[in-house]
């Protein structure tokens, strides 16, 4: 069998609960919203291994990406915040791909390495903070006006975008699949869509797509309460939450779902191109998310918490004839992509990822003797977005029932997913899931102490593995001498 291509694709923001295909749950839509206009991640999801309990470790955007590109854990990437300067990985997938001949391409978000999101932050030089995507760079750091876009190849000379980025981000992946087609190396093209990220303004999405759910009614869910953002910004109290975020909040919802159907879209551009250059037998196809959307669920907004809005997020693997359609149960975590993928494409795993390898249950249909599934998922909240603010630390351990967890300066939590899909009953104190929180605290506890991870506040961590908001040091690694500069 000759080597498979791979085409990776991840949403920003997308939430389990407002894809099509996953709405049975909830017996029915999620909080009794309209439908997902998603029809075809829904086709995908049924000509793919449905991981259906997959969750983003640490459910932030430079977080999960860190964790993604090198198969580690928050606490070894050292990436505790959004704004941080990532730690070159020689072990990152991008290297191992390229190491072994492969072709690679990026196309879209990064978010490790600018150190805020002023201009001369988006562009990210050819080097080591590429993380091997050393081929084909067509790269912003941060962006998600999306009629503003833009990108930078190999040189500081911005690359302005006409029109919905979204659709100009497809016209460049499918020109890569075009190129890569007429020659015999094998790629892997990573595409990173920012929708259905906010802002959440109908000037931010393609009208068509607005038109499907502008005058539809997106009602609370049974979970929501009046909350704060203090975790997001230390001003964004709840006077905030009452005055300036509770009033948009249904035409957000709006919003969100219509860009959820114009990336719907492009990822229907992509299989039908995929389809018509006849690489779509030959090609690993992955659609994902980096984590989901609370909207007000449980008090909260944004993601970084380990509720199920945030943290559950779709992911779709598709190889015909080697990995045939259907659900597996295993809590896939962030740090598990990258070793599956690359025991799936028969390359060899570099013994510092720290994710479990999932390729036997990718391939499980077909492999009568293959282990079973993953039975949890560590998860990991260090810090308060972009800021050194304290307050807001947590750990938490998901299997396919339930959610154990601890703040670091408050309760300890636990839901049963089974009996309580909105997580609104904590478990934590009653005798009844005794059983369930010894074992669940037990085992995380002990995934803590085998990663080394420092549960302390979020300016511990600002105080040793970062300097001028570039990370020097993790739990498990330290920034190489050749990446560091005086003062480091």
């Amino acid at each position: 069998m000759s080597r498979p291509n791979l085409v990776f694709v991840f949403a920003d923001q997308l939430r389990l609960q407002s894809c099509g295909y996953a709405q049975n749950q909830y017996d029915g839509t999620y909080a009794g919203d309209p439908h997902p206009y998603t029809p075809n991640i829904d086709r995908l999801a049924e000509e793919s291994v449905d991981f259906r309990q997959a969750v983003a470790g640490s459910p932030m955007c430079a977080p999960y990406r860190a964790s993604l590109f090198t198969g580690k854990h928050s606490s070894s990437t050292g990436m505790v915040i959004n704004e941080l300067r990532t730690m070159p990985d020689p072990d990152a997938i991008g290297h191992v791909l390229s190491d072994n001949g492969y072709h690679t391409g990026y196309i879209g978000k990064w978010h490790l390495y600018g150190k805020d999101h002023s201009e001369e932050q988006q562009f990210v030089p050819p080097g080591p903070h590429r993380l091997g995507f050393d081929d084909e760079w067509k790269v912003y750091n941060f962006n998600h006006e999306y009629y503003d876009g833009f990108y930078f190849e190999n040189t500081f000379d911005r690359i302005d975008v006409p029109g919905y980025e979204p659709h100009t981000q497809t016209d460049l992946a499918v020109e890569y699949m075009e190129r890569r087609r007429a020659t015999d190396d094998p790629f892997a093209l990573f595409v990173s869509y920012g929708p259905p990220h906010d802002p959440w303004t109908w000037d931010n999405c393609p009208e068509p797509f607005n038109h499907l759910f502008r005058d539809e009614t997106f009602p609370d869910p049974p979970n929501y309460d009046d909350g704060h953002a203090r975790y997001w910004h230390p001003e964004w109290n709840e006077e905030w939450w009452k005055q300036e975020w509770k009033p948009h909040r249904f035409r957000q919802r709006q919003v969100y779902a219509a860009q959820t159907a114009s990336l719907d879209w492009e990822v229907g551009r992509l299989l039908y191109a995929m389809n018509q250059l006849e690489l779509a037998d030959d090609t690993i196809f992955v659609f994902t998310s980096d984590h989901g959307e609370m909207f007000g669920s449980q008090g909260r907004i944004a993601k970084k918490i380990f509720y199920e809005e945030a943290v559950r997020v779709p992911f779709l693997l598709r190889w015909p004839g080697e990995c045939p359609p259907h659900v597996d149960a295993s809590c896939l975590n962030t740090p598990d992509i990258a070793p599956t993928l690359l025991s799936l494409m028969g390359l060899p795993v570099p013994d510092s990822m720290e994710g479990t390898d999932l390729s036997a249950q990718a391939q499980g249909a077909a492999l009568p003797d293959a282990s079973g599934p993953k039975e949890a998922a560590l998860l990991q909240g260090m810090g308060h977005t972009f800021q050194w603010h304290d307050g807001d630390e947590w750990r938490a351990a998901r299997d396919q029932r339930y959610t154990y967890a601890e703040m670091l300066d408050g309760p300890t939590h636990l839901y049963d997913h089974a009996n309580d899909p909105y997580q609104r009953e904590n478990r934590a104190d009653d005798p009844g899931y005794r059983d369930a929180r010894e074992r669940l605290s037990t085992w995380m506890h002990d995934q803590m102490d085998a990663l080394n991870d420092p549960f302390k506040p979020t300016t511990w961590y600002k105080d040793r593995w970062e300097r001028d908001r570039t990370i020097i040091r993790s739990a498990t690694r330290e920034l190489p001498p050749e990446h560091r500069s005086d003062g480091d």
